[in-house]
């Protein structure tokens, strides 16, 4: 059961240090300990962290843009060694890593370690991508006018980037902007949740032992308003969100400057007539990809459109399976879910329940909420107008309906202002190829559900859900620019 939220200090039992400084210009900063970061079971603080004030932002972007030449100039096998070193230290702090997501965000342990794999996963890929920054020959000669000229083009950093993170992955979300930057040669400001700072600021710490230029990287936490400069500075070249909608209006501030967002969305699963594989594994895929980490993913499972011949039979083993999930403590190893980021989110996502209920929706499982504890909630007849069926829970609830053909699954996935992934579960290839051309979505995966993500495909969306795309070699595209090179032969 969840605890009432107090300041009490639970840092010595939890394996925290007391304090986290900022890094400004690669260095700690201990300017203070404004910030208290609660533990999201007990609601006890479990550490302080420095704040960063709109001076410390300005100096980190004063340095940043001074190191654009420096860092482009490191070389590729320096920022591999960088990497590397990373993976290394990562690894050696494994467990701690772990433990500070499950404390800070609320993870469940077993979900932490994943994430902690991941985090790892992501820096070594992008070891492996910082020498492979290539380009290409470009033929010029294609009429006697162009004879003798040759053409050749690279990809060069962009230049100082920005990254703003959210609360639900403190270390992957970090992953993916910083390791793709430092194999692109791009110094960064990094600006964490300031609900799930740690595992940020742990990850400026391995990187503060690294010979990287002076003014590679700043990570602070700082307050929203502070952060606006990140936004708007025009010295800073590349703006990289991941978050709310919010995203939207952060582009219209961003002026000249290139803009990624990843913003969310109200993932789909589609299990067909013929799923291609058993009820029982589709269950056991729709439970992980709908309740994983208490719901709270961009990809989570919200919406499950199942063909009206097995709606009854998926319908009744998945009820019985979400009953069994076991919510409590993240430090237990049985825990399924965990708790809410806070009691707010909680609420929220109550209120939007109880709501499509009185619309006419049913429970088939679920229960009361406790502070910012939610049970793994599973409805039916949940109407297409509600809260709960148009915008993004973000939170351990999914809905289900049934649908009479392959076409009208389809046109209700796309009923919808996102479109980040979208599951298939058919043994139909016909299906599986029409839905990979008429779903308005940035990703198709066929045979498991949308929350499915390796750290080096492309990842992002469509409609409401952004604009580019992250995973590793991704993002070293948008964190380069192409520069050609025409060279003419005076005797061609």
């Amino acid at each position: 059961m969840a605890k009432k939220t107090n300041t009490r200090d639970s840092s010595g039992r939890s394996g925290l240090k007391s304090s986290y400084p900022y890094y400004l210009a690669n260095r700690p900063v201990a300017a203070n300990t404004d910030l208290d970061v609660l533990d999201k079971y007990s609601g006890q603080r479990a550490t302080r962290v420095a704040m960063a004030d709109a001076a410390a932002v300005r100096k980190a972007i004063v340095a940043g843009y001074q190191a654009r030449e420096a860092v482009a100039a490191f070389p590729p096998d320096a920022r591999r060694d960088v990497l590397e070193h990373c993976v290394r230290r990562f690894t050696e702090r494994f467990d701690e890593l772990a433990m500070a997501l499950c404390i800070e965000a609320g993870k469940p342990i077993r979900d932490a370690r994943g994430e902690v794999t991941r985090l790892i996963d992501s820096f070594r890929i992008a070891a492996g991508e910082a020498t492979r920054i290539g380009g290409e020959v470009v033929e010029l000669q294609i009429s006697p006018r162009t004879r003798g000229y040759r053409g050749m083009v690279k990809r060069v950093p962009i230049g100082l980037c920005s990254f703003i993170t959210p609360f639900n992955f403190p270390l992957n979300l970090v992953a993916h902007k910083v390791a793709p930057a430092l194999a692109a040669g791009c110094p960064f400001i990094l600006k964490p949740s300031e609900k799930t700072p740690i595992g940020a600021l742990i990850i400026g710490e391995v990187l503060a032992e690294t010979d990287l230029p002076k003014g590679a990287f700043s990570v602070l936490a700082c307050s929203t308003d502070v952060a606006s400069q990140l936004v708007e500075d025009e010295r800073i070249a590349l703006l990289s969100f991941t978050g709310g909608l919010i995203g939207w209006d952060l582009k219209t501030r961003a002026g000249r400057k290139k803009v990624t967002l990843e913003l969310g969305g109200n993932a789909a699963c589609v299990i067909d007539a013929d799923p291609g594989a058993s009820i029982d594994h589709v269950v056991d895929r729709l439970v992980f990809g709908a309740y994983y980490q208490s719901g709270q993913s961009c990809i989570s499972v919200q919406r499950i459109y199942a063909h009206a011949d097995i709606y009854e039979k998926l319908r009744k083993k998945l009820k019985a399976a979400v009953s069994k999930l076991r919510m409590g403590d993240p430090r237990d190893e049985d825990t399924f879910i965990g708790p809410m980021i806070d009691e707010a989110a909680a609420k929220r996502v109550d209120a939007w329940i109880e709501a499509a209920r009185k619309g006419g929706a049913k429970r088939l499982a679920g229960g009361e909420r406790i502070g910012n504890m939610v049970p793994a909630t599973l409805l039916e007849g949940v109407a297409h107008n509600t809260d709960l069926y148009q915008r993004e829970a973000f939170a351990p609830v999914a809905l289900m309906e049934p649908f009479e053909d392959f076409e009208q699954a389809i046109e209700l996935v796309n009923d919808s202002d996102f479109g980040l992934q979208a599951g298939v579960f058919t043994g139909n290839l016909n299906h599986a190829m029409r839905a990979w051309d008429k779903l308005e979505v940035g990703g198709v995966i066929v045979g498991d559900v949308p929350s499915f993500r390796v750290d080096n495909m492309p990842y992002g969306g469509v409609k409401h859900s952004g604009l580019g795309r992250e995973g590793i070699r991704y993002a070293i595209e948008d964190m380069t620019e192409q520069r050609l090179l025409v060279i003419r032969d005076p005797v061609a």
